[in-house]
């Protein structure tokens, strides 16, 4: 079943606001957020992905221009360009829009130590656009999922994010260690919550490179649900040869090969998404 084929799910009733995080790197974070961006863009949603890692690497799986100058998340923190003057809409993915990330963004910690109320200028852009909120204030029109790619540090980017959004993501690798410095995630989440929103939640946690042939795999997911109960998605994303090339051709998996075990998971994990978000 290609694409257009398949049935839409219920749009929430208002935007929700995703931070995908993890300082460990390597987990498939950002390789999550736009495949799961891009899948609920099948289901019949409309997404925004706003990149905060000045690797750039969600524009690139985008396929959205990100070399240097190119107006985009450094403009909104730092110089408070308008959220609607730096999103650009994929071209791979209909449905989906994308705030690129540019190399200039790894000065920008450094150039807001000194500004007043910092961590809240990526929450001060999404709260001004009129495509956030619920129907009522935003109407048709308004965004129903943002996924916010942070980099993988717990720096002042992702306490932006953290201020900006209502629910945490965390990929988890299904490795060994793969619960190593999550408590640090954790404890940054608490802190946030009690300082700056309390309306933060680790909402959902994803086991990515999952290889069901091995015990370990399946100690570490175990592992991983028996801390976190149902924070945790019943799928799991397999390790996937395709998931990791879509990107050099500028596309996600749901593009690149739609009928692979990793772009089916993803839609899958994406309909777990919209599912649990109908009964927040």
């Amino acid at each position: 079943m290609d694409a257009s084929q398949r049935p839409a799910m219920p749009r929430p009733v208002a935007t929700r606001v995703f931070v995908v995080a993890n300082q460990k790197g390597g987990v498939g974070k950002t390789t999550s957020t736009v495949n799961i961006a891009a899948a609920l863009t099948q289901l019949g949603q409309r997404v925004l992905v706003i990149d905060l890692d000045p690797q750039g690497n969600a524009s690139t799986a985008l396929s959205v221009d990100h070399y240097q100058g190119t107006p985009g998340t450094y403009e909104l923190l730092v110089e408070e360009t308008p959220l609607a003057d730096v999103v650009v809409a994929s071209e791979e993915v209909p449905g989906l829009d994308v705030v690129p990330a540019t190399i200039d963004l790894a000065g920008a910690e450094i150039e807001l130590v000194s500004v007043v109320a910092r961590e809240q200028r990526l929450k001060r852009a999404l709260t001004n656009h009129p495509r956030v909120g619920d129907a009522q204030t935003a109407g048709e029109e308004r965004w129903d999922y943002v996924f916010i790619d942070c980099p993988p540090s717990l720096g002042l980017l992702t306490i932006n994010a953290m201020v900006a959004g209502a629910e945490v993501m965390i990929p988890i690798q299904a490795e060994y260690y793969a619960l190593e410095g999550l408590s640090q995630l954790l404890k940054t989440v608490d802190m946030v919550r009690a300082a700056l929103n309390p309306t933060l939640a680790v909402s959902t946690i994803l086991i990515t490179m999952y290889d069901a042939r091995t015990r370990l795999a399946a100690g570490v997911a175990e592992e991983v649900r028996s801390h976190f109960g149902d924070q945790v998605l019943q799928t799991n994303i397999p390790r996937s040869v395709r998931v990791s090339e879509a990107p050099s051709y500028g596309q996600t998996v749901m593009t690149y090969d739609p009928g692979s075990p990793g772009a089916l998971s993803y839609l899958e994990a994406a309909r777990e998404i919209a599912q649990k978000g109908a009964s927040l």
